[in-house]
């Protein structure tokens, strides 16, 4: 049976309700979902939503942002996955004046020098919102323990107020958000699923090829990611409203 899109004073109690559930609960939740439902993809967490969507037998869309600076395994991985699965994988990309603008005048690596911010609003934050407005919710990978400055607090459901039109509520869904990274790779091993190569190499948290770099033992994760940079601030800004002011 097929839900009605969810008015934003239900989140908070669908949240509540689903806190606890099975990570397929909440995926099969958001595919019952009236209106327009996508996977985001791009890591090791997406595949395995990927794949619990696959095993629910129910149609699903994925798409990805490829923001022109990605790893060259990266770009393999996503093939990968669309070659197991048989499906479409829908890319977004950067508008072309924007990064040739920005190119021009900054070079090719000014987040070294004034953060990323600028760098990933053009080429990971503008395409995503443009793909947002043709959705009613999304469906993403994030964890509490991928972040210990950003995000220990994300719930397995929200409103998503950072991409939300003026006329309409767009719903996030984060089924993993309970899940640990032991949890991820244990699934990932026992459903023999594809994952980035990049990950035997030391590479945790993937991202664009300038901006990650592979961790030591014992170093978080996120330490891979813009790593000159405060640790409560790692956030390229598709997930914005995890950064507390």
């Amino acid at each position: 049976m097929t839900t009605t899109i969810p008015s934003i004073d239900v989140i908070d109690a669908l949240s509540q309700e689903y806190a606890k559930k099975d990570p397929s609960e909440i995926i099969e939740l958001a595919l019952n979902q009236a209106g327009e439902i996508a996977i985001s993809f791009s890591g090791a967490e997406d595949v395995v939503l990927i794949d619990m969507a696959y095993r629910l037998r129910k149609p699903f869309r994925v798409f990805s942002l490829d923001t022109g600076r990605l790893h060259p395994e990266t770009y393999q991985f996503l093939d990968t996955v669309r070659k197991f699965y048989n499906i479409d994988i829908e890319i977004c990309f950067p508008e072309a004046t924007d990064v040739h603008t920005l190119v021009t005048k900054k070079g090719f690596f000014s987040f070294f020098e004034d953060g990323h911010k600028e760098c990933c609003g053009i080429r990971k934050v503008a395409p995503l919102r443009k793909k947002l407005a043709t959705l009613d919710g999304w469906i993403t990978g994030q964890r509490k323990d991928q972040s210990p400055g950003t995000r220990t607090d994300i719930p397995v459901i929200q409103s998503d107020t950072g991409f939300s039109g003026i006329d309409k509520s767009l719903i996030k869904y984060n089924p993993l958000a309970n899940w640990s990274s032991q949890e991820v790779w244990s699934y990932i091993r026992m459903m023999e699923i594809p994952y980035n190569p990049l990950h035997e190499k030391g590479f945790i948290s993937i991202g664009c090829e300038p901006c990650t770099r592979a961790v030591l033992p014992n170093q978080h994760e996120r330490e891979g990611r813009w790593w000159w940079e405060e640790a409560t601030q790692k956030e390229c800004g598709l997930h914005i409203g995890n950064v507390k002011k």
